[in-house]
């Protein structure tokens, strides 16, 4: 069932999404739907949860590697590719619009995007450990800049502003090689 809500909301969005519609094309009882989630609220809320527990955990296991920061964040810019074609970015940014106005789904995102502060903190720790202080900025600021800008970074994709009208995949990537040129500086210090 919730495999035929991604299809749903990767293809048309939360629009054209209807229990009726995923029961069909899950080929179950409509009642099983409403039984299991109780509303498509309910079905999208799940849904929400259950792709971002997967991507936070593959975001876990990399940057839990001992690869340098550099090649991680190089991974985190293939990952966002990965997650538009998923449609997990899809469904963050339209659960994320109707939490203006809905509290349920305000909640889910406010925790969701509170557990992925929490990661990059902890990746901006080690950065900091590893490259130096961030000037005027704590390890925290710098994360809430970073998940901020892979978020913008989304909404434009998601609105089909390509690269030649705004830079975004090429911006985020440089901020790689920057990050990459900080760590040779280190690494060439006595």
């Amino acid at each position: 069932m919730l495999d035929a809500a991604q299809q749903i909301l990767t293809k048309e969005g939360f629009a054209a999404l209807s229990t009726r519609r995923v029961a069909l094309e899950a080929g179950v009882p409509l009642s099983q739907i409403h039984y299991h989630f109780g509303s498509k609220h309910g079905l999208v809320l799940t849904l929400l949860d259950h792709l971002d527990r997967a991507t936070l955990e593959r975001q876990e296991r990399m940057y839990d590697s001992t690869a340098p920061l550099s090649a991680r964040w190089a991974q985190a810019c293939d990952f966002l590719e990965e997650d538009i074609a998923t449609g997990y970015v899809r469904l963050l940014q339209e659960c994320t619009a109707l939490g203006w106005s809905n509290p349920d789904f305000a909640n889910k995102v406010a925790a969701l995007l509170d557990r992925w502060s929490a990661l990059l903190t902890a990746v901006a720790e080690e950065a900091e450990t590893r490259l130096g202080p961030f000037g005027p900025f704590t390890p925290a600021e710098v994360a809430e800049l970073v998940g901020k800008a892979f978020l913008g970074a989304e909404s434009a994709l998601l609105l089909g502003i390509n690269e030649d009208r705004q830079p975004i995949r090429s911006a985020l990537r440089k901020v790689g090689r920057l990050i990459e040129l900080l760590e040779t500086m280190e690494e060439a210090k006595p």
